[in-house]
């Protein structure tokens, strides 16, 4: 077994990283879905993120794997923050760097191992986005790019750890953390020419929900609304509270003629929500949705712009006809 190489400047690059003070810390979801999102785009079992520390690799997101970290000297992320480009192996039980390793003849039993590394902002190798299957395969460009986009999503993540990106009341992502992933989320759509879809919600009657109840309530209804978005939508969709009352999800690898049924769950879930709560007032929310193009929309700023006006065509057009639940999907 060949253990990883210590890089000339690895001092520094331990300070960069217990700098950012992440080390076993727990889980967060911005991290767990781009592992989700790399476990299901490339159909493998494992997608980590892996921080490679000074003797052991710690996993700050983990799909497919019950342990949180490895010894250093095991790791196939220590050799992929080496370099710069992409670290592959296709079948590690014929490799004669890995064949005798112990995550390869046993647990996990790793065959096929592609780590891009992660870098601070000043360069260093803080560890690597990987994804990892028990079955040797080929990793071709289109996978390599691919790999590349999560992982500067999670380099994004890592680099802003220290910025406000999570909306402190809802603990879902505040308006740069959502356009920050939406951002990197959309090209992954556009490069894998994949459909994506805008949903732009606002809380209907919530000025008399915190002049009537108090703004401590208000923060609750708050905190519920963002409670059943979590629930409804899948774990790779990105969702935000982009101010105030409003709300948005990016749904990725999704076109316009889902809407229609996940808004109609949402509902439900809401109208569950508004007869166990019981108290006094019930959430009603309007929603604009809008599949992205890139020729009328471009980036995540005209989409969410877009979105935002349907959303307030459909308050109106509920407002006139003094509908205040029934939600209508609105497409152009």
């Amino acid at each position: 077994m060949q253990k990883p190489e210590i890089p000339a400047d690895d001092a520094a690059r331990l300070d960069r990283l217990h700098g950012l003070d992440i080390l076993d810390t727990l889980p967060e979801e911005r991290f767990d879905r781009l592992t989700r999102l790399a476990s299901r785009l490339f159909d493998v079992p494992i997608a980590l993120v892996s921080l490679v520390d000074r003797s052991r690799q710690w996993f700050k997101s983990c799909q497919g794997l019950d342990a949180s970290e490895t010894p250093r000297d095991i790791s196939f992320c220590g050799h992929a923050i080496l370099g710069d480009e992409i670290f592959v192996i296709s079948d590690a039980a014929a490799d004669i760097r890995f064949h005798d390793n112990p995550l390869v003849t046993d647990n996990p039993h790793i065959r096929f191992y592609a780590g891009c590394p992660l870098s601070a902002s000043d360069g260093n190798k803080l560890g690597t986005l990987c994804i990892i299957d028990r079955v040797p395969r080929e990793f071709g460009e289109d996978d390599a790019n691919l790999l590349r986009d999560l992982a500067l999503m999670a380099e994004q993540e890592l680099v802003s750890i220290q910025m406000a990106t999570t909306d402190e009341l809802t603990k879902i992502s505040n308006r740069r953390g959502f356009e920050t992933l939406s951002s990197y989320a959309l090209e992954v759509c556009q490069r894998l020419n994949k459909q994506a879809t805008m949903l732009f919600f606002d809380m209907d009657l919530f000025k008399e929900i915190n002049d009537g109840f108090g703004h401590a309530e208000g923060d609750k209804a708050l905190c519920a609304f963002a409670q059943v978005l979590r629930e409804t939508f899948r774990t790779s969709d990105v969702l935000g509270r982009i101010g105030g009352d409003e709300f948005a999800v990016l749904l990725s690898d999704t076109g316009i003629d889902y809407v229609d049924t996940t808004l109609d769950r949402l509902q439900q879930a809401v109208n569950r929500l508004n007869l166990e709560a019981c108290r006094g007032y019930d959430i009603h929310y309007s929603v604009g949705a809008i599949e992205f193009n890139a020729v009328d929309h471009g980036d995540i700023h005209k989409l969410m712009s877009a979105a935002d006006e349907l959303m307030y065509k459909h308050k109106k057009q509920k407002q006139d006809t003094g509908d205040t639940v029934k939600i209508v999907s609105l497409k152009r």
